[in-house]
């Protein structure tokens, strides 16, 4: 009598409702939020005459409308790309599209948690320390400086695109840095401000998203093993 061999669980190929979550993209976003914090722990001393340097420049240069477009409606392109990568997921993987939708709830909750630290941290735009013309109108008082919220959603969906597609690396990056940066050069943050919102977006929407993903893929595991005996008993098999 002949026997079936089965292959060992770890040469098993994965289940196609099961979206694979790439745990290698943890330590290059770990190094990225390192150096972010970095950059804007070094940027803190010199805050006023970073801003004044480069906010005041830009306001004197040719390139002052096309900061303030950036810095003010840059974000909406971000959000483009992303609801254009979760329709082409809807379209043709829907598992990543799984993935996808718990990076938006990382991208939600790293823009919550902007919110509170502004409130707890109150501290003053750059517009209203620093005596320097700028590109942006001056926010209400009242809407406070650190983190930068814009930094932050940007950082965040950025990262939600590159757990999904990470070959969208070269068009979200460098969009997600011009945003941070036209922030600063219109006039409305930090050097510091937008380095801790980016580094704030990147790692809350990774660890969030990610741990979504795992609570989500093992809700779906013990629903379908729950369905195999019923399956089997009314299959007969």
């Amino acid at each position: 009598m002949t026997t079936t061999r089965h292959a060992p669980a770890a040469n098993r190929p994965a289940s196609p409702g099961r979206s694979p979550v790439p745990r290698v993209a943890l330590p290059p976003v770990l190094s990225t939020v390192l150096g972010l914090t970095a950059i804007a722990l070094l940027a803190w001393p010199a805050r006023e005459t970073l801003f004044e340097g480069v906010a005041g420049e830009t306001a004197r240069s040719p390139l002052a409308g096309f900061a303030g477009l950036v810095a003010d409606k840059g974000l909406l392109v971000l959000v483009a790309i992303t609801a254009c990568l979760a329709l082409f997921t809807w379209l043709r993987d829907r598992s990543r599209l799984v993935l996808l939708s718990a990076a938006g709830v990382g991208t939600l909750s790293a823009y919550a948690v902007s919110e509170v630290v502004k409130l707890v941290v109150t501290e003053e735009r750059p517009c209203r320390v620093v005596d320097v013309a700028t590109v942006l109108t001056c926010p209400a008082p009242g809407d406070w400086s650190w983190p930068s919220n814009h930094s932050t959603i940007a950082g965040a969906l950025a990262v939600a695109c590159l757990l999904v597609a990470p070959r969208l690396w070269l068009a979200v990056v460098p969009l997600a840095l011009a945003v941070a940066g036209a922030r600063v050069a219109a006039g409305v943050h930090y050097v510091h401000d937008v380095a801790s919102g980016l580094a704030l977006g990147v790692l809350v929407t990774c660890l969030v998203g990610l741990g979504v993903h795992a609570g989500v893929q093992r809700v779906t595991r013990r629903s379908t093993s729950r369905r195999s005996p019923e399956a089997r008993r009314t299959t007969g098999r």
